[in-house]
């Protein structure tokens, strides 16, 4: 036993220039300092990106905390060879939101591509109270952190920048030619990645109503840029 314990792997050292899934890893052996790196560089456009689709500040917030929550406990899930660690924490805050949008019966937002000069909220790390490792310091710092997006002082993050060329791009401009039905269900089911069915929770509708609005995208999205 102690000849297994010793030869155990730690994760690397860490610090702000520690790459998603260095961060990940070390989150999975209860390191509440990267989880708190992690919050302050993906939490601006996490948020940012939730409150495209929910009218609701309130559940986008909460939504973005118990995502954080997930991440923490779900760390030694994360594998670098399955994607972009960006997006797998987007996958979890995206369905998040669905689920609390079923749970509290409310409508999303408006369906609708942000304007090129929209602002990214930011997520501040001000309420960080862990010191050391483990669940509870993380918990209270998650639970303590402000959500409240603020103007600027945000650095945009790679998935931020990709979301934006496709958003504000040739196809961004296709998109927006959409109507807001077609394009939020286009939105859901290819650039958030959901499935039909929490599309469907999302935008509430029927799951058959989601399929046909993405048939009619796609073609007129073809016709678009043809």
């Amino acid at each position: 036993m102690h000849r297994f314990l010793a030869r155990r792997r730690e994760p690397p050292p860490i610090g702000p220039d520690s790459d998603d899934a260095e961060l990940l890893q070390a989150v999975a052996a209860e390191r509440t300092e990267a989880l708190k790196i992690l919050h302050r560089r993906h939490a601006p456009w996490l948020r940012a990106r939730l409150a495209r689709r929910c009218a609701d500040p309130g559940l986008v917030d909460e939504a973005l905390q118990d995502a954080f929550v997930a991440i923490w406990r779900g760390a030694h899930r994360y594998r670098a060879t399955q994607g972009d660690a960006a997006a797998w924490m987007w996958t979890i805050a995206v369905r998040r939101l669905v689920s609390l949008l079923r749970k509290s019966g409310a409508a999303p937002a408006p369906g609708g591509l942000p304007d090129a000069g929209s602002g990214v909220g930011s997520g501040t790390a001000s309420g960080w109270s862990g010191s050391g490792n483990g669940w509870s310091g993380a918990a209270g710092w998650i639970g303590a952190a402000g959500w409240i997006g603020a103007a600027g002082g945000v650095t945009e993050s790679a998935e931020d920048a990709v979301l934006v060329g496709v958003e504000h791009g040739d196809l961004g401009t296709a998109l927006a030619r959409l109507s807001p039905d077609l394009r939020a269900a286009i939105q859901a089911t290819v650039l958030d990645g959901l499935t039909v069915r929490e599309a469907a929770r999302l935008l509430g509708v029927p799951e058959g109503t989601v399929k046909t609005r993405v048939m009619r995208a796609k073609a007129q999205l073809r016709g678009f840029l043809a």
